[in-house]
């Protein structure tokens, strides 16, 4: 019961999110799991087309469903065991020690002769 609750906030979120070639790719691409050139050649875009709706698609929904109120669907432990997601970090007993910054080296600039 609990998956098909979660397919379905998952979908509709989507829908409510991205626009209209957004989720048409989404449907195909993610969901039913074509490829791009069937994605490209049933949607008539291109490929480079195809990859920056791809890539958009995987931001908005990344960021929305993370942020989504009042319980995120990710992660998907804590949507499925309902326990709340802590708002303050944890204290951590080890700290952490890094590197000085490098010192600038200093950049040496010699005449370059040109080739042919």
């Amino acid at each position: 019961m609990k998956d098909e609750e979660f397919i379905a906030d998952f979908c509709l979120v989507a829908k409510r999110t991205l626009s209209e070639i957004e989720h048409k790719v989404f449907k195909f691409h993610f969901l039913l799991g074509a490829d791009w050139k069937l994605c490209s050649r049933r949607l008539n875009i291109d490929r480079g087309t195809f990859f920056h709706v791809v890539y958009r698609i995987e931001e908005k929904l990344g960021r929305t469903f993370r942020e989504l109120q009042p319980y995120a669907l990710f992660p998907v432990d804590e949507y499925f065991n309902g326990t709340p997601r802590n708002t303050e970090p944890e204290d951590c007993e080890f700290k952490v020690e890094t590197e000085p910054a490098a010192k600038p080296r200093k950049i040496w600039k010699y005449p370059v002769k040109k080739a042919a």
